[in-house]
């Protein structure tokens, strides 16, 4: 039992009871994980898309069902309006998906704009739906050069940004160039061994997540601002010095 303690600034009916018993989801889901690969290039010969696909196809080995985004054709952020047919493709498949892989080329020491647009394309809320919070997030990036981690630092501050929960392992493939064949297909290589660790890793987490992320993003703050009331109540207590009159004594022990 908690130590009884005076919290005359809570809301204590919008706060969660972080019980163990509310930690089990009242559902598991029985589809396969959904997982949206976005890569960053528009090169004819695109390493990021490569690796992307050699994700997917690892997450399709695994069960998971999997969608590419093509960003060909995707219009610089705001200078079309929202219902632009690619922008449109974008937000649905983001809001479809569990899970996401973002994979991007290292560009002047940072992550590319045909990525970035991408993701400023996606705003933290299309009315009362979050396209990204609460999914699993994978990062990788490839370099030209030598081995670098700008990139997926980059992608771990958009994810936080995002509200995603990102997994500890990431891919960064050094020299991409030379990790490919002919037919596009990746070499064996401890590169390649570290992308089937995030893949594995990426499936385990959405796996995990997916059935608790409500739950997991369910935050006080938001569940009290949508009750204005209390909020000046709250407030004008907080100057006073005094617990709100509605919440009744019990609920502050």
């Amino acid at each position: 039992m908690p130590d009884t303690v005076s919290l005359p600034n809570v809301s204590m009916s919008h706060l969660d009871t972080l019980a163990p018993r509310e930690r089990v989801p009242p559902t598991v889901a029985g589809h396969r994980p959904r997982i949206l690969l976005l890569y960053g290039s528009l090169r004819a010969t695109s390493y990021s898309r490569l690796l992307v696909l050699e994700a997917e196809r690892l997450l399709r080995h695994f069960g998971a069902e999997t969608r590419v985004f093509d960003p060909h054709d995707l219009p610089m952020v705001d200078s079309v309006s929202a219902d632009h047919p690619k922008v449109q493709e974008l937000r649905r498949l983001s809001e479809w998906s569990e899970g996401q892989v973002w994979c991007s080329p290292e560009r002047h020491g940072a992550m590319t704009g045909v990525f970035k647009s991408q993701i400023d394309w996606l705003p933290l809320e299309i009315g009362s739906v979050r396209p990204t919070q609460g999914r699993t997030l994978a990062v990788m990036q490839v370099s030209g050069g030598s081995q670098s981690f700008n990139a997926v630092n980059q992608l771990r501050v958009l994810g936080r940004w995002m509200r995603m929960v990102t997994i500890p392992n990431q891919s960064s493939v050094a020299k991409a160039y030379s990790e490919f064949d002919e037919a596009g297909r990746m070499k064996p290589s401890a590169y390649y061994d570290r992308l089937v660790d995030v893949m594995e890793e990426l499936f385990k987490f959405t796996l995990l997540v997916r059935d608790q992320s409500d739950y997991l993003t369910s935050r006080y703050s938001e569940r009290k601002e949508a009750n204005p009331a209390l909020v000046r109540e709250l407030a004008a207590a907080a100057m006073s010095h005094e617990a709100p009159a509605s919440l009744a004594s019990d609920e502050l022990e």
